[in-house]
């Protein structure tokens, strides 16, 4: 029987997150200390951070918004090549037509051999 724990990889990345925020809480931290330091009061430094953190939100929704329109149209431009020669490039089918029962392409051409007599 094995005794020694394994950590898996969702742990692992959930303490890599944790060391990450924890890092980004304690620089937050240093800069209300650094800014009350300098004279400002501790509600105006809280206000300037969360300013700072909303600014960095709307950028970032803004990106988003943009990289998303571009995938859409890019997605609609790809659809829109993709159906543009689908009857020219359609695929023979066996029908009845102009000269009998045969394989013709769109255009109305039978292209299998076929006996004039049998008609």
């Amino acid at each position: 029987m094995n005794i020694t724990t394994r950590i898996h990889k969702a742990e692992r990345v959930g303490r890599w997150l944790s060391r990450g925020w924890r890092g980004y809480v304690r620089g937050e931290r240093q800069v209300t200390g650094w800014l009350t330091y300098k004279g400002f009061p501790v509600t105006a430094a809280s206000v300037l951070l969360w300013t700072g953190k909303l600014i960095l939100l709307v950028l970032l929704f803004y990106a988003a918004f943009w990289l998303t329109l571009l995938l859409v149209f890019a997605m609609a431009a790809a659809w829109v090549v993709s159906n543009a020669y689908s009857d020219e490039t359609s695929e023979p089918e066996w029908r009845n037509g102009p000269a009998g029962f045969g394989l013709y392409t769109s255009d109305e051409f039978r292209i299998d051999p076929h006996v004039y007599d049998d008609d």
